[in-house]
């Protein structure tokens, strides 16, 4: 198939656009960055520089590349700019949806987040209703991703990933990352809030094999939600972090989510659990 891959440089797809290219597909992916082309080509993809947030440059694009598929993992996070994140959600999926049904593209798949749904008890499933009357700053991030999720729904066939945390290369929770340095600092405390993690290979491999998965929202987590009581102290260790600052309590919505519907189409992480996982990052 023609793929046209946004976001072909990021943290998951610098690994989705090798195995797109080795299951045989044509693949154009994107950057905004002209340094940036050269490691796209070195991967097998036909570079692409364009700014998603430019309306008529993804018109352009997408009426140029007309493919089969559009893959949507973008996001503009690497400078913590939430806001701008929120940004990418909202206008840029706008228009990567108007510019692929003008062409006549039947397939989107879109990167979401898991900690959206409402509080309640045990792991989320995608049943379950987005938390949309949660407070600032949460609130707005679960309104990004609504309007995400809807706007990815008017395609033909509109698929969304909803990945758990993200871990290993080109993430904060790595050896070099942000959360590392946070934890060495103890800045970063035990609790009892659930966290569901995705390992980025993990993720990739989703996204490819939602190239023949019905439309819908699919969890893609590790099979071992877990009580910040548990994770930061195991990450500490591994790091050579000094032990974490210890809270009781948890928000009724940190309860980590299910990945049993994307297990049911043959998905299977390679990391089942974060402790090998984070050993596999970490050490």
């Amino acid at each position: 198939m023609k793929i046209f891959l946004a976001g072909a440089t990021g943290a998951i797809g610098r690994l989705l656009l090798p195995l797109l290219v080795e299951a045989g597909h044509d693949v154009a992916g994107t950057t905004r960055s002209e340094a940036k082309q050269a490691q796209i080509a070195a991967q097998g993809g036909r570079p692409v520089v364009v700014d998603v947030l430019d309306r008529d440059a993804v018109f352009a694009v997408l009426n140029a590349e007309r493919p089969d598929v559009v893959i949507h993992q973008l996001t503009d996070l690497s400078r913590r700019d939430f806001a701008g994140n929120s940004r990418l959600r909202i206008e840029g999926t706008r228009h990567l949806v108007d510019a692929a049904l003008a062409v006549g593209v039947q397939r989107m798949i879109a990167q979401s987040i898991a900690w959206v749904c409402v509080p309640g008890q045990g792991p989320a499933t995608e049943d379950e209703p987005l938390d949309l009357d949660a407070p600032p700053p949460r609130g707005e991030t679960v309104a990004a991703v609504h309007s995400l999720e809807q706007a990815v729904a008017e395609m033909p066939v509109g698929v969304v990933l909803r990945y758990g945390i993200l871990y290993g290369p080109g993430t904060w929770y790595s050896r070099d990352g942000l959360t590392t340095d946070q934890i060495r600092r103890g800045e970063i405390e035990a609790s009892d809030a659930v966290t569901s993690f995705t390992h980025v290979e993990d993720a990739a491999r989703a996204a490819l094999l939602a190239l023949d998965w019905p439309a819908g929202i699919y969890n893609i987590v590790d099979d071992a939600p877990a009580p910040a009581r548990e994770w930061v102290a195991e990450y500490a260790r591994l790091v050579g972090a000094p032990a974490p600052p210890i809270r009781a309590g948890a928000a009724a919505w940190e309860r980590g989510v299910s990945n049993a519907k994307a297990r049911a189409l043959g998905w299977r992480p390679l990391y089942p659990s974060w402790r090998e996982g984070f050993r596999s990052v970490l050490r």
